[in-house]
């Protein structure tokens, strides 16, 4: 039997959208829609593109399912909406937040705002892929100044049907490689270019100037341009692929997940899964994501985070942490899950 079709919109195609792609091909056509909506130039040409491709395919298609509230949500839910196709919109994170300090957020410029409003009121349901995508609050950035986001907070009087459904993690791909030695004090962070003050690049590279005898690995991004007095002990290592990760997670004690807003932690529960203990931010899912396995810290204050790399390092309980950060996203966070729970919601 012909498999129903069914149009898939995304701005790009990082492992949990692939995944999401993945699942979806299973038991459906799956027709993507993408462009490069990072070049902001040639926007309202895609958003032109964009519209006859989607009225072209509307009537083929049993349903819409988009990654990311933004531009390219705006024509598919608009008209999903006026053909009678539902229109299912994945929040992962930045589609939620605004945050002027540090350049993060869609919410934070007025059109971008806007047109996400609209999708998700036109959305016949939101998939946010953690609680604090619906709202939150935490004072992390600047102690006392409590940070407000997720959908709820800014659009209060959206009453789109939502559904939380978190990211899931293919437990038998993400696990550590036999025969790799550990390096007791070594660190790792996963991060694009344009995330490195809001995952606490720069508070890592401080860190890096008090423990000389420990290294400090960047993955995703190479040594930034105006950094010149960086301690010897870092290492920028530029964009991986899959296994190249795998096996650096392999080798590393502690995965650093400093985020000033994060919408899941995709690679910390991929560094969990092999088997490294997470030192994370207290904010969003993470607390949520790392539970008993490894550190939390309360702000963004380079004393503090000193203070807890002293205690991780001389810990006598990394062994059994190494243990419990596996097990943990095992139990919570399998593709499985996702997968049940996703088609559980959608047409059949």
């Amino acid at each position: 039997m012909k498999k129903p079709k069914i149009l898939f919109v995304t701005p790009s195609f990082q492992s949990f959208i692939t995944n999401d792609i993945q699942i979806l091909s299973e038991n459906h056509e799956v027709v993507v829609n993408s462009y490069s909506w990072r070049n902001k130039r040639l926007a309202p040409l895609f958003l032109v593109q964009q519209f006859f491709f989607v009225l072209r395919n509307i009537l083929s298609i049993k349903f819409i399912f988009i990654s990311f509230g933004g531009y390219w949500s705006f024509f598919p839910t608009l008209l999903g909406k006026i053909f009678g196709k539902p229109a299912f919109i994945v929040l992962h994170g930045t589609d939620c937040a605004s945050i002027p300090e540090l350049n993060y957020g869609s919410l934070r410029i007025p059109i971008l705002k806007w047109v996400c409003k609209k999708s998700y009121e036109w959305a016949t349901c939101l998939f946010p892929v953690s609680a604090s995508l619906v709202k939150t609050e935490n004072d992390y950035f600047v102690k006392g100044n409590r940070i407000k986001n997720g959908f709820q907070h800014h659009f209060p009087e959206i009453k789109t049907e939502y559904h939380i459904i978190p990211n899931g993690l293919d437990i038998e791909f993400w696990q550590a490689e036999e025969k790799v030695q550990r390096e007791e004090k070594s660190f790792l962070t996963v991060m694009s270019a344009d995330q490195f003050v809001l995952k606490g690049g720069d508070l890592i590279c401080d860190m890096a100037g008090k423990f000389p005898d420990c290294r400090f690995y960047f993955a995703g991004l190479d040594a930034p341009k105006n950094q010149y007095d960086l301690p010897e002990n870092i290492f920028f290592l530029g964009k991986l692929k899959p296994a190249q990760l795998k096996s650096l997670y392999s080798k590393i004690r502690f995965y650093f997940q400093l985020s000033v807003f994060e919408g899941f932690g995709c690679a910390l529960c991929e560094a969990m899964l092999c088997g490294c203990i997470p030192i994370g931010s207290k904010v969003n899912i993470l607390p949520d994501i790392i539970g008993q396995s490894g550190y939390l810290i309360e702000h963004r204050d380079p004393e503090l985070l000193q203070t807890l790399m002293n205690k991780a390092l001389i810990s006598k309980e990394n062994n059994r942490l190494e243990r419990i950060a596996r097990e943990r996203i095992v139990s919570d966070y399998p593709l499985e899950n996702r997968k049940k729970q996703l088609l559980s919601y959608l047409p059949h």
